[in-house]
C-alpha cells in the first residue's frame, strides 16, 4: 500500500510516498480503507521537529514517520474483540499515520460517519471539531445568552467554534480577516470583526468567553474586554514556529492564571467514541457543517501541509485518498 513517509525533520519537502506493508488490526482494532484525511497544525510541528516534542518524537530523527490523525473511510477487517463495527461500515475518527491508504485504529476512537457528509467532510471533523466542542462546552461552560468572541473564526477550529457556540445559545462574535468576513457571517456569527480594520481588544463590549484559536494578542489586552468572571480558552497549536513553537504562549497562560479573576484555560482535545458521537449528532441535526478550504490528492500531501503552514487556510485542508 501507499503511505506518506518522512525519515528526517524539515520542510514538507521531506515527505514522500512509499510502498509499505498493509497493517493488520489487533484484537481491539479495525483496519480502515482510508478515503480521506485532514491536515492539522500539529502535523506541521511534528514534521518540522519543532520545540519541545523531540524527546518524545526522536531527538535526531523522527520515530513517527507518517503524519496524520483525522480520517474517514470504510472498515475492511475487524479484530476479534471488536463489537461496534462490521466490515463495510463507513466511519470517521482518529488514528496515527492516517496519511496512507490503510490504517488500523482502536474502535474507541471511531464512530459511524454522519450520513449527510462526504468522506472528505467527515475527515475534517475529529480533532478540530472536538477541540471546538470540548473547549466551548466543557472548558468555557457556554450557556444560552453568553457573549462569546472567537479569535481566528475562519480557521479549522474557528469555523467549528462559531457553529457550536451558536448551537449552545451564545451570542457569537467572530474575528477574522477581510476576505473571510462573509464566510464567518454565513456560518452563523452574530457579529464579525475584521482585524485589519478594528481591534477587538479596544472594544467597549465585554465577553463571557474568549475562545482563542490564534494567540496573537497579549493576554492583558484580552482580559480588558472580558467580564470579571469570564473565561479565556486557548486551544491547540498554530502551524509554523521555531524550536519552542507555542511554548512561551502556553507558559504565559499557565503562569498568569492564579493572578487574575478570569478563568484561564489551555487544552488539547481528547478523541473518543462518546465525543465523536456527540459531534455526529450536531452534524446530523444540521447545526454544524465542516468548512473545507482545499482538497489535495494523497500524492500532494506535502503541498497540503505547506499551504496550512502559511496560516491563511479558511476552514480545513483535506487529503483525498483514491479508492
Amino acid at each position: 500500500m501507499k503511505a506518506l513517509i518522512y525519515h528526517a525533520y524539515g520542510s514538507p519537502d521531506v515527505l514522500h510516498s512509499e510502498d509499505v506493508e498493509k497493517p493488520t488490526p489487533g484484537d481491539d482494532e479495525v483496519l480502515i480503507r482510508v478515503r480521506a484525511a485532514a491536515v492539522n497544525p500539529l502535523d506541521c510541528h511534528l514534521m518540522s521537529g519543532a520545540y519541545i516534542l523531540r524527546p518524545l518524537t526522536g531527538l535526531r530523527k523522527p520515530k513517527l514517520t507518517c503524519p496524520g490523525a483525522d480520517l474517514a473511510g470504510e472498515i475492511e477487517a475487524i479484530g476479534r474483540n471488536v463489537t461496534r463495527f462490521q466490515p463495510g461500515d463507513a466511519v470517521f475518527g482518529a488514528a496515527r499515520r492516517s496519511f496512507a491508504e490503510y490504517v488500523c485504529a482502536p474502535e474507541t476512537r471511531l464512530a459511524l460517519k454522519p450520513a449527510n457528509l462526504t468522506f472528505e467532510q467527515a475527515a475534517a471533523l475529529p480533532v478540530a471539531g472536538l477541540t471546538a466542542l470540548q473547549g466551548l462546552r466543557d472548558r468555557g461552560r457556554v450557556q444560552p445568552g453568553h457573549k462569546v468572541l472567537i479569535n481566528g473564526a475562519a480557521g479549522g477550529v474557528g469555523t467549528f467554534a462559531v457553529q457550536i457556540a451558536k448551537s449552545l445559545g451564545a451570542e457569537v462574535t467572530g474575528v477574522c480577516s477581510t476576505r473571510s468576513v462573509d464566510l464567518v457571517r454565513s456560518i452563523g456569527a452574530d457579529h464579525v470583526i475584521d482585524y485589519t480594520r478594528d481591534d477587538f481588544t479596544r472594544s467597549a463590549e465585554r465577553y463571557d468567553l474568549i475562545f482563542d484559536c490564534v494567540g496573537n494578542r497579549p493576554l492583558s489586552d484580552c482580559w480588558r474586554v472580558m467580564t470579571r468572571k469570564g473565561t479565556y480558552v486557548a486551544v491547540g497549536v498554530r502551524p509554523g514556529g521555531g524550536w519552542i513553537g507555542p511554548l512561551p504562549r502556553l507558559l504565559m497562560v499557565l503562569l498568569s492564571s492564579p493572578f487574575v479573576s478570569q478563568n484561564v484555560v489551555f487544552f488539547m482535545a481528547r478523541v473518543n467514541d462518546k465525543e465523536l458521537l456527540a459531534l455526529k449528532e450536531l452534524v446530523e441535526a444540521n447545526k454544524v457543517k465542516p468548512v473545507i478550504d482545499r482538497t489535495y490528492a494523497l500524492s500532494d500531501a506535502a503541498e497540503a501541509i505547506r499551504y496550512l503552514k502559511e496560516g491563511h487556510a479558511r476552514g480545513k485542508v483535506v487529503i483525498s485518498v483514491p479508492s
